[in-house]
């Protein structure tokens, strides 16, 4: 350990001396708000085995009577409950892995794998799109009879177990994207059902088969709107972007404004997982460091104005020279 100037009043590695001069890596947390997330996690493992075991059933109920009523627009929607039981499965998976506590290696622990698990839902269900529309597209130039009244009994089943099943998820649906990713397509699977349902009722009075497969392409349509979006948000995360809903800008602007902050660099921002933030950043303060208290009250702000649980300041004296990383081009 090498001696730090006076005004600093620490130690560090000699490595890090080196490097940025008079500096030190302080982690804040805010005891009061955050780390409450596997409380959080834990709540809807219920929620997950009743959704999971409901859109199950429902599955097969809606696979049997689509193949006996010859319903692409049932089988359909079949294939899109069955992306959702993988989904949820996902998602339960990787909220019983973000629980577990961080090792040696895995220093976060596994709480990327609910970003992981948002993008493979996603891109199951676009897979799924893929065969819905292909099979709906087979079905218009040849249409098949279709067996309308058990599929309005089995859209009927759908309505009333996608609708559960969402409001399952209801309330955790804003901070969490495997929640919300959950939510959506129990919400939207509903929606879907109700429309089967009345398409089966008009195919029973009009005789229209045709209408089948045009319902079936237009809850294709339903399912690419509402999985974009998740597939969008979760590709990012999964490359370590900023969090919808932070401004860099902002942040930048809070720390640079904080007492004794002369200028600020290095700063980055990105999510451990869907409901963690974290944030690294070198605070240059000619002054020197300015205690504990200070860290604290910087990490309290950034979770009170940002939802930023993990922060990670470094304060620099400043009288060493410039830091290696200042270049905002540097990583």
């Amino acid at each position: 350990m090498l001696d730090l100037p006076e005004k600093c009043g620490l130690t560090l590695p000699l490595a890090l001396e080196r490097k940025s001069g008079c500096n030190l890596a302080m982690h804040g947390h805010d005891h009061h708000h955050g780390h409450n997330h596997g409380r959080a996690a834990q709540d809807f493992r219920l929620a997950f085995a009743i959704g999971t075991g409901l859109n199950i059933a429902l599955v097969a109920l809606q696979a049997v009577y689509g193949i006996i009523g010859h319903s692409v627009a049932l089988l359909a929607d079949a294939g899109h409950n069955l992306g959702d039981v993988f989904g949820l499965l996902l998602a339960w998976g990787a909220s019983a892995a973000a629980r577990k506590v961080p090792s040696s290696r895995y220093t976060y622990g596994y709480r990327s794998t609910s970003i992981l698990a948002a993008l493979a839902n996603a891109i199951i269900l676009l897979i799924a799109v893929g065969a819905i529309a292909l099979e709906a597209l087979q079905r218009i130039a040849s249409p098949e009879p279709v067996g309308a009244e058990a599929v309005m009994i089995v859209a009927a089943t759908g309505i009333l177990v996608n609708g559960c099943t969402a409001a399952l998820f209801m309330r955790g649906q804003e901070r969490d994207l495997n929640i919300r990713g959950a939510f959506l397509h129990m919400a939207a699977d509903a929606a879907i059902s109700l429309g089967v349902l009345i398409s089966a009722f008009l195919i029973l009075k009009t005789g229209w088969m045709w209408i089948d497969p045009l319902v079936s392409l237009a809850i294709s349509v339903i399912i690419v709107r509402g999985t974009w979006g998740l597939l969008r948000h979760s590709f990012d995360l999964a490359l370590q972007a900023v969090p919808p809903g932070i401004d860099p800008a902002e942040v930048r602007g809070h720390l640079e404004r904080l007492d004794g902050v002369a200028r600020i660099h290095d700063l980055h921002i990105w999510a451990m997982s869907t409901t963690e933030t974290a944030l690294t950043c070198h605070l240059v303060m000619p002054a020197g460091h300015p205690g504990d208290a200070f860290i604290a009250r910087a990490a309290s702000m950034l979770h009170a104005e940002f939802g930023i649980e993990h922060a990670t300041l470094q304060i620099e004296c400043g009288d060493a020279g410039a830091c290696a990383l200042a270049p905002d081009h540097v990583l």
